[in-house]
């Protein structure tokens, strides 16, 4: 039979009362008795309120008799560093060579498991357990801790100079009123009925079923989003597609955001600033991408200027953490079952600054092995002017002659 919460409540004063006052032998007979008073269940009870071990309250009454003396203060099993001085030394030697944290720090960090230093310590001739060898790594500072990701990696030269170059171009762009929209992909998603990471409010019981295993084939749908920040607006613009993420998807979304939107947003508007990551599909170095902007320019006439981010810098992009930061957000812990699931939810996204999304779908192929002919690179290259400050990064994209040959798309 359970025991009943009031009885425990009267335990629990009894035992603040009467413990204290009470030598080490009393205490165990005490325990003993009130345990063995609640009948199944009590040793576990009485263990838990007055804080000792089971062990302790079981053996309480067999040993009575034997319990002729109490032992003095400071009696008992001795620490382990006490028995073992050398103990945290050896703890210490095992460690260093894993440890990934700052030495002076207070919170460290190591990769052995518990059980794999305790059999090491014994093996090096000191007896220790992994309970105990976790109570000497926290003692130590040390702390279970995942990975952040938050080291930046070697910085190219005038990687500050840059930033503050597309700074300065992005104000100007923007004080005089003409567009400016910064562009990346995301990584491709499966469509069906894949779990996804991330918790989302349900009745309780009843969470979202996903197979146990993701197994994706051949012939599973995918989705490849192109996201189109708009800065002035706070508007963004996701081309999903279907297919591949290549240059010509890359054009195709510009195309298809400056068409669906970007033409009413800004009317009369004569050039646009394209911000980019400086690899990928926008590459910095890819003359198809300059080939099919050329294109892009040609068709409404605008002056197309591009700064590309530092290689390595693509998280101060403003797509990435004011778009589709927001995105992973809303999408959290769905599985997209369907495209329409997909561009619903992506559309869905707000935030309380303002951020509104529309989503649309590109179901065109885009396959990849596009070369360009000798002729048709000189027609790009005359087609780029590049600026003095890191040319590679920013230039623009200036009009077709019309007497030169077609670069072709």
């Amino acid at each position: 039979m359970a025991i009943s919460e009031q009885v425990l409540a009267v335990l629990d004063v009894k035992f603040a009362a009467l413990l204290p006052h009470l030598d080490e032998r009393q205490r165990r007979l005490y325990l003993a008795t009130e345990a063995e008073a609640l009948g199944q269940g009590g040793i576990k009870a009485v263990a838990c309120l007055a804080e000792v071990s089971e062990s302790t309250i079981a053996r309480g009454p067999g040993r009575a008799e034997s319990l002729g003396r109490v032992r003095r203060p400071g009696g008992g099993r001795k620490p382990a560093v006490e028995c073992d001085p050398g103990l945290i030394a050896a703890l210490e030697a095992l460690i260093e060579p894993r440890e990934l944290g700052d030495p002076v720090s207070p919170l460290r960090w190591t990769t052995a498991s518990l059980r794999d230093l305790a059999g090491e310590l014994a093996a090096a001739g000191h007896p220790a357990s992994a309970p105990l060898v976790g109570r000497l790594l926290h003692q130590m500072g040390f702390s279970l801790q995942g990975l952040a990701k938050t080291r930046a990696g070697i910085q190219v030269p005038d990687r500050d100079a840059q930033f503050r170059h597309i700074n300065t171009t992005v104000e100007r762009f923007l004080a005089a009123g003409l567009p400016v929209v910064s562009i990346d992909a995301k990584k491709k998603e499966p469509i069906g009925d894949f779990a996804r990471a991330g918790r989302i409010w349900r009745p309780q019981g009843r969470p979202v079923m996903a197979p146990d295993h993701d197994f994706t084939y051949e012939d599973t749908p995918i989705a490849v989003p192109y996201g189109i920040y708009d800065l002035a607006h706070d508007s963004g613009w996701v081309n999903v597609g279907t297919d591949r993420n290549t240059v010509a998807f890359a054009a195709a979304s510009l195309r298809h955001w400056w068409m669906e939107r970007g033409r009413w947003d800004y009317p009369g508007a004569d050039s646009l600033l394209i911000t980019a990551d400086a690899d990928g599909a926008n590459a910095a170095g890819s003359v198809l991408f300059k080939m099919d902007l050329a294109a892009f320019r040609d068709e409404p006439g605008l002056s197309v200027r591009v700064a590309h981010f530092p290689p390595g810098t693509s998280k101060w992009n403003k797509v990435e953490h004011r778009l589709f930061s927001c995105i992973i957000h809303s999408l959290r812990g769905q599985p997209l079952t369907s495209y329409e699931v997909l561009l619903q939810t992506i559309s869905a996204t707000r935030t309380k600054t303002g951020l509104t999304v529309e989503a649309v779908l590109e179901e065109n192929d885009y396959p990849t092995g596009r070369k360009l002919t000798k002729a048709e690179r000189r027609a790009v290259a005359q087609r780029v002017t590049r600026d003095e400050f890191h040319g590679e990064w920013n230039y623009v994209i200036t009009p077709r002659d019309p007497e030169a040959p077609s670069a072709g798309r």
